[in-house]
């Protein structure tokens, strides 16, 4: 149970900032903000990423995977700054919205409609790119890893099944 609770708390600055640009989108004001990440850029005809992709929500998810790290920091060590573990956590939120941002590129080439979900890629991208970061600053061992894999596919699939009934999103998965 602890190894379990250690990789939930280790991993969940990513996966705040996994599920905060659909929130984001739904705050007054914030929403504004709209600028896609790829500028309306297409390659070969196709846009890079799409306008679902944008700097509000890498700035938003990246920041409160920060916030949530600087929170949680009296529970997941007592051998880091609080500062680092807030680098650590801003960095853990971006590769999260990098990992997002490279699955929706290949989406896009591989001519999956935006909105539609790429089952499982949809699920683990924000884990790769989030681990991917982190990975040179943190020693986290194959079973931990394991654990956030298993963990943040399967609080995915429900989060987004919930997202859905409340109406934050169209589609279920």
């Amino acid at each position: 149970m602890h190894d379990w609770l250690m990789a939930l708390l280790f991993f969940l600055p990513a996966g705040v900032a996994n599920a905060t640009p659909v929130i984001a989108n739904k705050i007054p004001l914030v929403n504004k903000w709209a600028t896609p990440v790829d500028f309306g850029l297409s390659l070969r005809g196709k846009r890079l990423l799409g306008d679902n992709k944008t700097w509000r929500g890498i700035f938003t998810a990246t920041l409160l995977a920060g916030v949530t790290g600087w929170l949680l920091y009296p529970l997941v060590t007592n051998d880091q700054s609080r500062g680092a573990v807030f680098g650590l956590s801003l960095l853990m939120g971006f590769g999260a919205m990098l990992g997002d941002s490279v699955e929706s590129f290949i989406k896009r080439k591989r001519n999956v409609p935006a909105g539609h979900s790429w089952f499982p890629f949809d699920q683990i991208d924000y884990i790769i790119g989030g681990l991917v970061l982190v990975a040179p600053f943190a020693d986290i061992s194959a079973k931990t890893l394991g654990l956030i894999f298993v963990t943040y596919f399967t609080l995915h699939l429900a989060s987004a099944y919930f997202a859905y009934l409340i109406g934050l999103k169209d589609r279920p998965i």
